[in-house]
């Protein structure tokens, strides 16, 4: 069985020649990309398809974050909250120092337009009563926000509060930073919510209603920006996470303590589009060749144009009698640069029923669908098309 498995691998050469040479993938080389130069302390980019770092300046140090906390808030929220549910402030949230969204003792508000109030205004009263209401208290939302880190593998970072308000033992890195936009900006809610210029939310105690203008700069700055977090604290000075897309590729810049965070975010999102284009290495539905399998999930990567011939791919089958072939998975296409594993997408027959199975989990789509019936509920404003995107996702198949 084991020489079995070798004569596979080994029989996928010739494949992965002809899928690499059928790819969009650049043949010429140019010079390693330039230089990039930032103000901050610590700096990472990220391209938010693929998870690739594409640059880190003292990435990985530990260091006072503000209220990019609100990152981690938020996804939580949405992950283990529901979106129509009305939280009620508690005299804890009310006195919470610093950003403030103004609620009032007793005042109740969706979910949703609390996390409104927390991504766009930045609310420390908003994280506080979020948190309550998701996770009993203000501690045990914590301790959800702690559990989702070490799931995303953010192996330098730790939270003490939803909210970023200076406190010892609460920090995290540029590099974790980045790796949880990444991981938050896949979420339709969350990408829809920090994208958001201006955001108009009933108002109980007045005629007219609240208006939550984004504190982010980047969104009406620079072509294609669509979110993320602003920051800052007397300690942690200004801290910015901004992302922006481009010709169908996301990226994500992070930059902790920079007192030219605007024009280094501009400078960091121009040198990624520009060096390093995301790539379709791989298309579903492709068919490999030499076997009646079809790859089952696109894959894209971003490369430098010298990087193209460093790409190899790997086909490892599933035994018969394992659990993934009794599913209808028979293998999986493994793609590694310089002998690092980059990625890898499922394999099936060619007319396999799971090809046209939606990728989203049950607990994702309904998500969404509590996004629908959270902005129907406020029946003062019409749903405008910039949450057609967020429905239609929700029946993609």
């Amino acid at each position: 069985m084991y020489f079995m498995k070798l004569r596979r691998i080994a029989a996928l050469s010739l494949m992965a020649a002809l899928l690499i040479g059928t790819s969009s993938l650049p043949t010429t080389a140019l010079a390693n990309p330039g230089p990039l130069h930032t103000n901050a302390r610590a700096s990472a980019l990220i391209d938010v398809e693929s998870g690739r770092l594409l640059f880190s300046s003292n990435g990985d140090t530990s260091m006072r974050i503000a209220s990019l906390t609100k990152i981690m808030t938020a996804i939580v929220a949405i992950d283990n909250g529901k979106l129509t549910d009305k939280v009620k402030t508690s005299k804890r949230a009310v006195g919470k120092e610093g950003s403030s969204i103004y609620l009032q003792l007793g005042e109740e508000m969706s979910l949703l337009n609390m996390l409104y109030g927390l991504m766009l205004r930045s609310g420390n009263d908003a994280a506080t009563a979020i948190a309550e209401h998701v996770g009993g208290s203000e501690e045990g939302f914590v301790h959800l926000m702690n559990e989702k880190a070490t799931f995303l593998g953010l192996t330098h970072t730790q939270f003490k509060n939803p909210h970023g308000l200076d406190e010892e033992g609460h920090y995290s890195s540029a590099n974790d930073l980045a790796k949880l936009t990444a991981y938050a900006l896949k979420n339709e809610v969350f990408a829809e919510i920090v994208s958001t210029r201006v955001k108009k939310v009933p108002n109980p105690h007045e005629k007219w209603e609240y208006s939550y203008t984004n504190k982010n700069k980047m969104l009406s700055m620079y072509e294609g920006a669509d979110g993320v977090k602003t920051g800052y604290t007397k300690k942690s000075l200004r801290c910015l996470v901004s992302s922006a897309t481009r010709e169908g590729q996301q990226l994500a810049a992070v930059t902790i303590n920079d007192g030219d965070d605007w024009a280094d975010h501009r400078k960091m999102l121009d040198w990624g589009f520009g060096n390093y284009p995301l790539k379709e290495i791989a298309a579903k539905g492709q068919q490999i060749s030499g076997y009646p399998y079809t790859i089952g999930q696109s894959f894209k990567y971003p490369l430098a144009e010298e990087e193209a011939n460093d790409i190899q791919s790997r086909l490892v089958l599933h035994e018969m009698d394992s659990i993934r072939y009794t599913l209808g998975e028979r293998g999986i296409l493994e793609w590694h640069m310089n002998n690092v594993k980059i990625g890898a997408v499922p394999v099936y027959d060619v007319a396999s029923p799971k090809l046209e199975q939606s990728m989203k989990s049950q607990k994702y789509l309904q998500s969404l669908a509590d996004f629908q019936k959270a902005t129907n509920q406020d029946l003062r404003k019409p749903i405008f098309g910039s949450v057609i995107k967020v429905l239609d996702a929700l029946f993609e198949h």
